[in-house]
């Protein structure tokens, strides 16, 4: 299935003038480390799956979805079985401010099984088959449909997840929770600091901390870094924008810091991501 392999990045052979590419997949065999400027989904249709993104593993049953962010560097492991791949462009999405919350939701992997509603996870795979019919019967305006239906999956997951806070234990910490993912969103340029979302929610440091992790499923600094990193990427495929450029523009005042967690949760350095993405694309004009 990986047709193009520089190192570990993988030029996405999409069809001439195309930005989505979609795989009916019986290979069973193992895919090295690796990753590409396109978000991948991932759903098997007979058998098991298992991934391995950025470090963490995801084990993906019948009809589950894993959802992995551009740059992600992963690995996978087919067992015999069909599952299907689509890979959208990244530049797709992330070039339009106006989906800025929608790209936040890829700043990791996101892994829909049975942990979730039911009906929901019905509603997403039927979505994504909507998605391989579309493309089965390809003319001229279906990448847009096809878009549509993305984006539409995209926001399904992120009111899911906001409206799964407000079902919690805790309901009375749902609006604010809500008012500060946005305000990260429209902020992590800026320095924030844990101390002042938690003057902005009200709470003490530690008390909003705590509640912090326990709804995102991570600590606040690693979600700003994570933000800002995904941020850094779609600024570091300009040719004339400087990795200094990019790491203030982000919200780092340091470029020691920029590079030392752009390394930490890319695997390799802003220069070093940008010289592969150079050499990917040299590729791939060669090869239209």
């Amino acid at each position: 299935m990986i047709v193009h392999l520089d190192g570990d990045y993988e030029t996405v052979d999409y069809t001439e003038n195309r930005s989505v590419l979609i795989y009916d997949n019986i290979d069973y065999e193992e895919y090295p480390v690796h990753w590409h400027n396109a978000i991948e989904i991932i759903m098997p249709l007979t058998n098991h799956f298992s991934a391995v993104c950025d470090g963490n593993e995801y084990l993906l049953n019948e009809r589950d979805i894993l959802i992995i962010p551009a740059g992600s560097l992963h690995s996978m492991k087919a067992q015999k079985g069909r599952r299907l791949f689509f890979l959208f462009d990244n530049r797709s999405i992330g070039d339009n401010p106006a989906l800025s919350e929608l790209y936040g939701l890829l700043s990791t992997p996101v892994l829909i099984n049975s942990e979730y509603d039911s009906e929901f996870l019905i509603s997403l795979t039927n979505i994504l088959a909507d998605i391989y019919a579309l493309y089965s019967d390809f003319g001229e305006v279906t990448e847009v449909y096809i878009y549509i239906k993305l984006l539409t999956m995209l926001a399904r997951i992120k009111e899911y997840k906001l409206s799964a806070v407000s079902l919690g234990e805790d309901e009375k910490y749902a609006d604010k929770f809500r008012m500060i993912l946005k305000y990260i969103e429209k902020n992590y340029m800026y320095d924030i600091t844990l101390d002042d979302l938690a003057d902005l929610a009200g709470y003490s440091k530690y008390h909003f901390s705590r509640i912090f992790k326990k709804y995102s499923s991570t600590t606040f600094i690693t979600y700003l870094n994570q933000r800002r990193i995904k941020a850094a990427e779609l600024l570091l495929l300009d040719e004339d924008m400087s990795v200094t450029d990019a790491a203030m523009q982000v919200g780092f005042s340091s470029l020691t810091t920029f590079n030392r967690v752009f390394k930490e949760i890319k695997g390799c350095t802003p220069s070093e991501f940008r010289k592969l993405f150079r050499t990917a694309n040299n590729t791939a004009n060669n090869t239209v």
